[in-house]
């Protein structure tokens, strides 16, 4: 099967890999020449991933069949809309469906209309005096979310990012006045608890979950700096979150299911992958928002554990055939850390070489995966976002952490940083204890 694949970056490599080890022809779209990428395409097209015509028009020269998605972005101005118009069958929603991250408005509104569980409190603006209005008068802490796409990066929290309602007030004048994310906010209560990611397999209507992943946003160790696009994730071989339980599972599962079904009902069935991401708080599993593809780290957690064939899978995706009992994870631990540039979530060092001992890293028993680099000249250059992923696959966590950092040390260069201690013991205990915290509290 000939497939297209859109995007540069370490999600999509692992999507390339994954697709790959399904008997496929991969021709892929990408704004940066993704070294990984291009060696494993037959054929491949550096073109940014929002140039609807272009990106067609290759897919279509390359008569391939079907297309995957990695980034937002594409779904956003209705990539999917334009391939399936040429008759390529896409594993990715529509753009009327991509909504569910595209619009942090449009998704709480989905939730309240047909009163899909795990909501929580919140309002939408597209005025600054209402909405500081409503800072005022609230009695919550808040979190502030632009309401369209801003990479990852646009949502601070107050007593967290933000110290008071005079910060919080502050920050939404600024999303007005610079158009942030379109010029619009949500402001929703703050949830105390741990996150979780819970990413699926969805045909419009069956939704099949992989393993939960806990990503880390903040840039330095010790959950310390600024929030970034993830520094790195891990998940456990019961693919279960160790402060999470059964129950608590089973209700998150069930959100995403009552989901898929609102957006069916609503005139835009959910096609692709979906994901969830989750406050567990003393209450259960609240949303914290949906997006519209894989999470990046959080793709190269779970597409490395995958038994079952992924192209095979997708094919069921676009067909709407899906299955629970066609796909299979192996009951491993992984954890994902990423190699980024000095400055990373603040002001990058770019353009600086990097350099990756592919061999090394495979002699160590761990996955390279690259991301936001360019190969230019045969060197690896840095770029302003995250530059390889290396990640550990094993029976447990403790040596799944152990087969990435020595993976890790395979990879040099003069200005680059990894956030070491995602995936350790410590960290770990470290999230149990604050969940039972939460779960005693009140």
């Amino acid at each position: 099967m000939r497939v297209l694949s859109v995007g540069g970056g370490g999600r999509e490599h692992a999507i390339v890999m994954a697709l790959a080890d399904g008997d496929t022809e991969i021709y892929a779209a990408m704004g940066n020449k993704n070294p990984g990428i291009a060696r494993a395409s037959r054929a491949f097209k550096l073109v940014k991933e929002t140039d609807v015509e272009n990106v067609v028009r290759f897919a279509v020269d390359s008569a391939v069949e079907m297309a995957v998605i990695g980034p937002e972005a594409p779904l956003e101005i209705g990539l999917v809309d334009a391939l399936v118009k040429e008759g390529i069958g896409c594993v990715g929603p529509s753009k009327s469906a991509a909504r569910i991250e595209t619009s942090k408005a449009f998704m709480r509104g989905i939730m309240s209309k047909f009163k899909v569980p795990g909501n929580i409190e919140f309002g939408t603006f597209h005025e600054f005096e209402p909405a500081k209005k409503y800072i005022l008068d609230s009695e919550n802490e808040l979190a502030v979310k632009p309401i369209g796409l801003t990479g990852g990066k646009g949502v601070k929290i107050q007593g967290e990012h933000l110290r008071d309602k005079k910060e919080v007030i502050d920050y939404v004048r600024e999303i007005f006045d610079n158009k942030i994310g379109g010029g619009g906010v949500v402001l929703e209560e703050r949830l105390a608890g741990e996150e979780v990611t819970l990413q699926a397999f969805c045909d419009g209507r069956t939704v099949v979950p992989m393993p939960l992943v806990q990503d880390h946003k903040r840039a330095f160790d010790g959950d310390k700096g600024p929030n970034t696009g993830g520094m790195g994730s891990y998940s456990m071989e019961d693919h279960i979150l160790p402060f999470m339980t059964k129950n608590e599972f089973e209700r998150t599962m069930e959100i995403m299911k009552k989901m898929v079904e609102a957006m069916a009902k609503e005139g835009c069935a959910y096609v692709g992958i979906l994901y969830g991401q989750f406050m567990l708080t003393k209450h259960g599993p609240k949303v914290i928002e949906f997006n519209a593809r894989f999470g990046d780290p959080e793709a190269m957690n779970v597409l490395p554990l995958l038994r079952s064939n992924f192209a095979e899978t997708c094919a069921d995706i676009v067909s709407g055939k899906l299955s629970p009992s066609r796909v299979s994870f192996e009951r491993k631990a992984t954890v994902c850390k990423y190699v980024v540039p000095e400055g990373y979530g603040i002001r990058s060092r770019s353009g600086h070489e990097i350099k990756v001992d592919e061999s090394g890293i495979r002699k160590e028993g761990a996955h390279v995966f690259y991301a936001n680099v360019n190969e230019e000249h045969g060197k690896i250059l840095t770029t302003s976002s995250r530059s390889v992923a290396v990640v550990g696959l094993e029976d447990t966590v403790d040596k799944a952490e152990e087969v990435c950092e020595r993976g890790l040390k395979h990879i040099t260069g003069e200005a680059i940083y990894v956030r070491h201690d995602v995936g350790k013991r410590e960290l770990i205990q470290k999230r149990i204890d604050h969940m039972r915290m939460v779960r005693g509290a009140g």
